[in-house]
């Protein structure tokens, strides 16, 4: 009861459908920004969610935890039987592809009931299945005291060992050791009637502490899975970079490819990141109690074991004190039966004497009469004396052999207990031997495949360091070609002959050269972004993680700054492509007569490039502009064509980065 009255204090939560419509909201934007191919995938999606039953995940714990206390007999058979049977049915659809868990649904539709998820309205998160709700619930430790207070039959031991196999961890030599021990502490439970120093619901409490201990963490099982999938993703990611030659981009490849594989490099280094989040959080996970406590409820029990050992030794000595001085009061009893006997003798005797001389004296007869009314009432006092003797003997034997009963129960109740804590000891002592060895090679694992993440985490960020660094020096160096270049063609003094036929055709030349220009910007303060990008992403971890210091991924940053400062040193020139209004004006006087502009010209050439040089002057790069990552993938974007216009470029950077999050999950799920 002491389990069940702990259970009834959860606190209940109302069973609000918002997982549904938080699951709706989120389709409907994915419909907005995807387009009609991924609303139909997101239309097919919300469908199976709104589908399925969700119910409260506090209340179902709840309902586990009362059933498997309160149930008895053949009810608490049945209800074994059908966690079993649900177990099971999880186990094997987990095993399944998803177009096979698919297929078995639309099939068993009319005849099985549908997959029940469970959500926890307070704490959020994914949905849960009913492994999650019966590993995080007190309901396997419920059946396991049950077992413990009512010996289990040949039907539960099976259907108990069952659930063990499904949410215990170990093998089933393991299962069968633990079972059998739960038989042992029934059974010696079953002789444990009185309470001399140990509670009952104390010794409880310890074997449900030690079972907690054995149970499988259903946060494990969610974090491998994670982990495998990321784990996937890298493999995947490190075959097509090593099928590049160590992300090497061409350098003539267009802008869209060169964007497009900067974003997949960040991608790749956020999975990276998230990996190693996950493999922190697996290392911290705790497995039932802790070293320190379980050395308190050994510690306790011994200290009870002593006592009642002391306590036993006591009573004996006591009742063998007792024995002696009852073997004393016999003996006294018997020498002053002894002596009164000899008393009544000699008092006879007198008597006999004293009646012959009354027949021969009659003289003295007063005499006589007197001495022998005073030997009666002397044989009467005495007489009188061994009565009230005898009496107060008897009380006394009496008295003692109920002290001696009442120990002698006492010992038999030392004796039961003590069997019972020594049972117990062993329990504890195997069941923690057992977690031990579980939570060291857990913890092995954890830090081994942690350690090769980071090895393999600072060697992609040094290959990609080196990568931008390779690429970003010849780059500079075009860009101040060109601006040499567009400043060469500003302050040239050629006078623009007659003999061309289309004005547009002498601009061509410097179009290109500012196409070029602004191409190979883009590029660069995108890769500028990236590895800023990755170096926040480097030194997140920085103040937990030491293996991260790499003298060579510090230097590889700081080229890159130098690069990034002698990249902002660059004048930014006057781009004619970036002024719509000196085109509009060429494109008035170009419809207003060929002749009038060639007169114009010819007759002021030097006041037109002296215009071009006063406004070629450009204003320096702002670094504000440079360090905007979002801002520049969208702008370059929308430079080449790939982003619609109706959107901005906040807009579509953010919605770039939610669908390459979204395809993440997706993938996972």
């Amino acid at each position: 009861m002491w389990l069940r009255s702990a259970v009834n204090k959860a606190v209940e939560v109302g069973n609000k459908n918002n997982l549904t419509r938080t699951v709706k909201n989120y389709a409907d934007s994915v419909v907005h920004h995807a387009g009609q191919a991924v609303a139909d995938g997101a239309k097919l999606f919300q469908d199976r969610i709104v589908g399925r039953n969700f119910r409260n995940f506090k209340q179902a714990v709840k309902r586990l935890e009362e059933a498997s206390v309160s149930s008895r007999g053949r009810e608490r058979v049945a209800l074994m039987r059908r966690w079993v049977a649900i177990l099971k049915e999880l186990e094997k659809s987990s095993g399944n592809t998803i177009e096979e868990n698919e297929s078995i649904d639309e099939k068993h539709h009319l005849l099985d009931e549908p997959k029940v998820l469970y959500y926890d309205s307070d704490g959020g998160g994914e949905p849960r299945t009913f492994l999650d709700v019966f590993l995080y619930s007190q309901a396997l430790e419920g059946i396991s005291i049950c077992m413990i207070l009512e010996a289990p039959n040949e039907e539960e031991v099976s259907l108990l060992l069952e659930l063990f196999s499904l949410c215990l961890s170990g093998g089933k030599e393991v299962h069968y050791a633990i079972v059998s021990s739960i038989q042992d502490l029934a059974k010696a439970f079953s002789s444990y009637q009185e309470e001399v120093l140990v509670k009952r619901e104390e010794l409880l409490q310890f074997a449900e502490g030690a079972i907690t201990g054995l149970k499988v963490n259903a946060d494990l099982k969610r974090i491998d899975a994670e982990v495998s999938t990321y784990k996937k993703q890298l493999e995947s990611r490190a075959s097509h970079y090593h099928g590049n030659d160590g992300h090497k981009t061409n350098i003539k490849q267009s802008t869209a490819e060169a964007i497009e594989a900067l974003k997949v490099t960040l991608a790749h280094i956020r999975v990276c990141s998230r990996l190693e989040g996950l493999l922190l959080k697996k290392k911290d996970l705790k497995y039932g109690d802790t070293a320190e406590i379980h050395a308190q409820k050994v510690d306790k029990l011994k200290v009870l074991l002593e006592s009642l050992a002391v306590s036993s030794s006591k009573a004996e000595k006591r009742i063998s004190d007792n024995r002696l001085q009852k073997e004393d009061a016999l003996k006294f009893r018997v020498s002053k039966a002894n002596e009164v006997g000899e008393i009544e003798k000699e008092l006879n005797a007198e008597i006999s004497g004293l009646e012959k001389e009354r027949e021969e004296l009659e003289a003295q007869l007063s005499k006589v009469n007197i001495s022998l009314s005073a030997a009666k009432t002397r044989l009467r006092n005495v007489m009188e004396e061994r009565d009230q003797f005898f009496e107060a003997n008897d009380q006394i034997v009496a008295h003692l052999k109920t002290k001696e009963d009442e120990l002698a129960r006492s010992i038999d109740s030392c004796r039961a207990e003590v069997g019972v804590i020594s049972t117990w000891i062993n329990f504890l002592e195997d069941t923690w031997s057992l977690q031990l060895s579980y939570v060291e090679t857990n913890e092995k694992e954890a830090s081994a495949e942690l350690e090769r993440h980071e090895d393999y985490f600072t060697t992609l960020v040094i290959q990609l360091l080196s990568s931008f660094e390779k690429e970003l020096q010849p780059s500079i160096d075009r860009i101040r070609n060109f601006v040499e270049n567009l400043k060469t063609l500003n302050e040239g003094s050629t006078p623009i002959s007659k003999v061309e036929t289309d004005d547009s055709e002498l601009l061509n030349p410097r179009k290109n050269l500012e196409q070029e220009y602004l191409d190979y910007e883009a590029k660069t303060i995108t890769t500028f972004s990236v590895v800023d990008n990755m170096r926040e992403q480097f030194y997140a971890e920085q103040g937990k993680i030491s293996s991260k210091e790499n003298r060579k991924v510090k230097v590889l940053f700081d080229n890159i700054e130098k690069l990034r400062e002698e990249f902002e040193s660059i004048d930014r020139p006057n781009l004619e492509i970036e002024n719509p209004v000196k085109e509009a004006a060429i494109n008035s006087c170009e419809t207003s007569g060929i002749p009038r502009v060639t007169n114009s010209i010819t007759e002021q050439p030097e006041k037109i490039y002296a215009g071009n040089n006063d406004d070629s002057k450009p204003p320096p790069l702002k670094s504000e502009q440079m360090l905007d990552p979002e801002a520049e993938l969208a702008k370059l974007e929308s430079q080449v064509g790939n982003i619609n216009k109706d959107y901005s470029t906040e807009e579509i950077s953010e919605w770039e980065f939610d669908e390459l999050e979204r395809e993440m999950r997706l993938g996972h799920s």
